[in-house]
């Protein structure tokens, strides 16, 4: 199962959610992955300390132009929809951090004067933490685009019985690379105006990609009861309301595990852990049909 965890915003415990959601699988014996995709800023590792055994550059191949092959045709800059190549009457142009490696200017080039060459953008680094399974990104400061690498991660990173996608916040286009090919999407959430706004963005692009999703309320004893209002209205099931807790912020803080210290935390993730077989089935017998 792919479990992608994401949110609308920054700031409401997706991260939290997902680590402690990857340890507490791994503790019950289930073979669990944990993979940052918020490659701009991952934070996993630094609440499951995961033992990185290998790190290796990550990238896109971009066009490199050979003048004295090239004839100047413009066929090169036409075709390329980002306008990562532009065709001057004396002059190529190449922009590697516009461009999307599809290869379209190799192609359509007669005389053979465009090679694509070697961007690194990032880098992958996989180990392990415990029992969990660990893999990140990391983009490359100054790189602008971050799907790319997001979409390398994915396809790089190890196969486990539940893999748990930490998602980047928001719903821009690194949040739909993260979430597609999804089996099921955990939208985490908070109690409050700026919450319920962005959760109904989220909600809306899942929807639009046709995934399957819940709601998790994260400090449910905060704010007011529009965001269940909300659900309630939409028919979305909210599998967890995890009340506000100093305790967790702390160990957040820390950089521990909350489900390691707190019973309470650890409680309300065992319910959640048991309440996502249940869209896991469903979904299933859906694609079966």
């Amino acid at each position: 199962m792919n479990l992608a965890v994401a949110s609308g915003k920054g700031g409401t415990g997706k991260t939290t959610i997902a680590t402690n959601l990857a340890w507490l699988a791994a503790q019950y014996g289930l073979g669990s992955a944990y993979i940052d995709c918020d490659v701009e800023e991952p934070n996993g590792h630094l609440f499951l300390k995961p033992q990185i055994m290998e790190s290796r550059p990550m990238g896109r191949m971009h066009p490199k132009i050979d003048a004295e092959k090239c004839t100047h045709c413009g066929l090169c800059g036409q075709i390329c929809q980002f306008s990562a190549i532009v065709c001057l009457k004396s002059k190529v142009l190449v922009y590697p951090e516009l461009c999307h490696a599809c290869g379209g200017c190799t192609l359509v080039c007669q005389p053979g004067a465009i090679t694509e060459v070697f961007l690194e953008t990032g880098r992958f680094e996989t180990g392990s933490a415990g029992h969990v399974r660990f893999a990140e990104g990391v983009l490359k400061i100054g790189e602008a685009m971050s799907a790319p690498l997001i979409r390398q991660v994915k396809q790089q990173a190890i196969e486990a019985e539940l893999r748990i996608l930490d998602c980047p916040p928001g719903t821009s286009c690194p949040v739909i690379e993260s979430v597609r090919d999804a089996d099921f999407v955990l939208l985490v959430t908070e109690p409050t105006p700026f919450g319920l706004n962005d959760l109904q963005l989220a909600v809306e692009m899942v929807r639009a990609l046709r995934l399957p999703f819940a709601v998790v309320i994260n400090r449910a004893d905060t704010g007011d009861r529009r965001t269940q209002q909300y659900c309630q209205r939409e028919a979305i099931e909210i599998l967890a309301e995890i009340p506000d807790d100093r305790r967790v912020a702390e160990a957040y803080s820390a950089g521990t595990l909350a489900c390691e210290t707190l019973p309470e935390f650890r409680r309300s993730i065992e319910k959640l852990l048991e309440k996502l077989s249940i869209p896991r089935q469903d979904h299933r017998q859906a694609v079966a049909q």
